[in-house]
C-alpha cells in the first residue's frame, strides 16, 4: 500500500444555525477545503460523504451527499454516502484513505457534515436515541428522564469510574475548564467562553453526576479534507501531513472482548508502529467530561487510575506533556455528530502544519484521533482510530 497525504482541508465554524442548512454547510466546507489544496473539482475523483442523522431531523435519506454537494462543481463525480453514527466521517476518512492507499484514485474529498438543530428539542435528541440497539435492554441503572439517552448511558458509566478510581465528579469538571479554555482560542467552536470549576459544578444536572456544562450539546457544522496520493500531492503547495494508520473496529456483542476504543488504538499502533508515548497532541471523543478520563487509559496515555493524576496536574491541557482534545473537543468545538470526526482530523492537522495559534502544540509532529458512535452491548458500537504525522 502507498502512503496517503492530507492536502487540504476545510471547516465551518461549529453551533446552532437555525437559518443554514445541510447544502449550505458542505458548500462552505467543500469550498474551504478545495482552495486550501488548491484544486478545483474536476481533480476530485471520489468523494465520501458521512452523515448520520439527516434521515431523522431533515427527512433527506438515501444520496445525502448528491443533494448537498449538487452546487460545488462535484456533481458528475462518483460519491458514497457512509453513516455510522458519530463516527460516520471517521469512517468516511477510513474508505478514503483505503481508496488512495490502493491504487484506486488520485485524490478524494471527504466530507463530514450534519444539520442537528431544530425547532422541536425532542427530534434532534430523537436522532441520538435511535444510536442504539433498540431491541437491547438498557444497562442496570439507567436512569430516563434527562431528555438525552446518551447522557444517561455516560451518567452510568461515570458512576462505575468514580466508583472504581477513587475519583471525584470535579475531575469531570476539571476536564470541562479545560476544554472551556480550549474553546475560547478556537474561532470555530461553539463554546468560545471560559468557565470556572464552580460554574461547571453548579450548573444543572442532567443524569447524576453529570452536570449540564459536563455534557456535548447539540450543534450543526460541516468538515471537509482532501486525500491524496504522494504523486497528485507533489503537484500541490501544501505541507506533506501523512495518514500512518486508521484502524476501524466494530462492538463484539458476545464473547470475551477488549473495548473497542482499546482495539481500534492497539491496532493504528501496531499498523503504524507507533505507540502513545510517541503521541505529541490528541483529539478524543469527549461526548461527555468523564469519556475523556475514561479514554486516557484506553488510548494507553496512562496506566490503570492514572488519569485522575493527568487531568489534576494539566498533563493534557494546552501545554501540558501531551495536550488532549486543544481544539476544545466535543463539549466546547461542538458535535455535529457527522462531522465530529472530520472534524477532530482537521484540528491534528493544523498542529502538524504549525497553523493552530494560540492552541499550537509546539514541535507537534505526531497526533491521534480517536471518534466513535453508537452503543452496543455495553460499549460503542464503533471506534475509528487515525495516526497522522510529518
Amino acid at each position: 500500500m502507498r502512503d496517503v497525504i492530507i492536502s487540504g482541508i476545510g471547516m465551518t465554524a461549529f453551533g446552532k444555525f437555525m437559518d443554514r442548512n445541510l447544502r449550505s454547510l458542505s458548500e462552505e466546507a467543500v469550498s474551504l477545503a478545495l482552495a486550501d489544496a488548491g484544486i478545483a473539482p474536476a481533480q476530485v475523483d471520489q468523494v465520501i460523504f458521512g452523515n448520520a442523522a439527516a434521515g431523522v431531523v431533515t427527512g433527506q435519506e438515501m444520496i445525502r451527499a448528491q443533494s448537498s454537494l449538487r452546487n460545488t462543481g462535484l456533481d458528475g463525480v462518483p460519491m458514497f454516502n457512509v453513516e455510522n453514527a458519530c463516527a460516520s466521517s471517521s469512517s468516511a476518512f477510513h474508505l478514503g484513505w483505503l481508496m488512495i492507499a490502493s491504487g484506486q484514485a488520485e485524490c478524494v474529498l471527504v466530507m463530514g457534515s450534519e444539520k442537528l438543530t431544530h425547532e422541536d428539542k425532542a427530534v434532534s435528541f430523537g436522532a441520538f436515541s435511535r444510536a442504539v440497539d433498540l431491541e437491547e435492554p438498557l444497562p442496570e441503572g439507567y436512569q430516563a428522564g434527562s431528555g438525552s439517552l446518551f447522557m444517561d448511558l455516560y451518567a452510568v458509566k461515570a458512576r462505575k469510574w468514580l466508583e472504581k478510581t477513587g475519583g471525584a465528579p470535579e475531575d469531570f469538571g476539571r476536564v470541562v475548564v479545560k476544554s472551556r479554555h480550549a474553546g475560547s482560542l478556537n474561532p470555530v467552536a461553539q463554546f468560545r467562553k471560559e468557565t470556572t470549576l464552580d460554574e461547571v459544578m453548579a450548573s444543572r444536572m442532567i443524569s447524576d453526576p453529570l452536570t449540564l456544562f459536563m455534557c456535548s450539546s447539540i450543534g450543526d457544522g460541516a468538515a471537509a479534507i482532501v486525500l491524496t496520493s504522494p504523486e497528485f500531492a507533489k503537484k500541490l503547495d501544501t505541507p506533506d501531513i501523512r495518514v500512518r494508520a486508521s484502524a476501524v473496529v466494530s462492538a463484539k456483542a458476545h464473547g470475551e472482548r477488549d473495548l473497542v476504543a482499546v482495539s481500534a488504538s492497539r491496532k493504528a499502533y501496531e499498523m503504524s508502529g507507533i505507540g502513545p508515548e510517541d503521541l505529541d497532541v490528541i483529539e478524543l471523543h469527549d461526548a461527555s467530561a468523564p469519556a475523556e478520563l475514561i479514554h486516557y487509559e484506553n488510548l494507553g496515555l496512562c496506566a490503570p487510575g492514572g488519569a485522575i493524576e493527568m487531568i489534576r496536574n494539566g498533563d493534557t491541557a494546552i501545554g501540558g506533556r501531551v495536550p488532549v482534545n486543544p481544539s476544545g473537543g466535543l463539549l466546547s468545538r461542538g458535535h455535529p455528530i457527522g462531522a465530529t470526526g472530520a472534524g477532530q482530523i482537521i484540528e491534528l492537522v493544523q498542529h502538524l502544519r504549525g497553523t493552530a495559534g494560540a492552541r499550537q502544540r509546539d514541535g507537534a509532529k505526531v497526533a491521534l484521533a480517536e471518534n466513535n458512535g453508537g452503543q452496543l452491548a455495553g460499549d460503542s458500537a464503533v471506534a475509528v482510530v487515525t495516526i497522522l504525522s510529518l
